[in-house]
């Protein structure tokens, strides 16, 4: 199950030591305890259980969690509501890897919000996050600073022969 947020924030997770570390990652799966988790095996805070008999789960772009189980004539049973974690200076996190972030003073404090509130991203379901490079025009840009570099290489080579001539005069 994949989730993008769509603006600002990150879902909030319970790392291993219990503290919460901080995500984009919206690959989602239910874990062998029916919690709502990473892919790399995270619980999603607020913790979520997805009962054993869930047909389907979907997130509405609200953040509501809901499933369809047996039984229940296409009715969807609300199970929780993720929340959006926005920072002043979200610049400031320090990454951990595995696409995850930790708090800190530069980072400011987290600011947990319903998705779509007060500057918060909304969340949208069958969706992944994509990088925000663009492979080409990168390839390009490193080719023009290569481009310059040699020829401020032949400039200062030119510049060091011109003062070698000089110096033998």
């Amino acid at each position: 199950m994949d989730i993008a947020i769509n603006g600002r924030g990150f879902l909030q997770v319970e790392l291993p030591d219990g503290t919460q570390g901080y995500t984009r990652d919206g690959a989602l799966q239910r874990d062998q305890n029916g919690q709502l988790t990473t892919v790399s095996g995270y619980v999603i805070q607020p913790p979520m259980n997805v009962p054993d008999n869930a047909l389907s789960i979907s997130i509405g772009k609200d953040g509501i969690v809901s499933v369809t189980q047996p039984g229940a004539a296409g009715v969807n049973v609300q199970i929780g509501q993720l929340q959006i974690a926005t920072f002043i200076n979200p610049t400031g996190l320090q990454s951990i890897g595995e696409n995850l972030y930790l708090e800190t003073d530069a980072s400011g404090p987290a600011n947990l919000l319903q998705p779509g509130v007060d500057g918060a991203g909304s969340i949208m379901q069958n969706y992944v996050e994509t990088s925000n490079v663009n492979v080409a025009e990168e390839l390009v840009n490193m080719i023009t600073t290569q481009r310059a570099y040699e020829m401020n290489s032949k400039a200062v080579k030119t510049s060091d022969e011109m003062l070698a001539r000089l110096s033998q005069l």
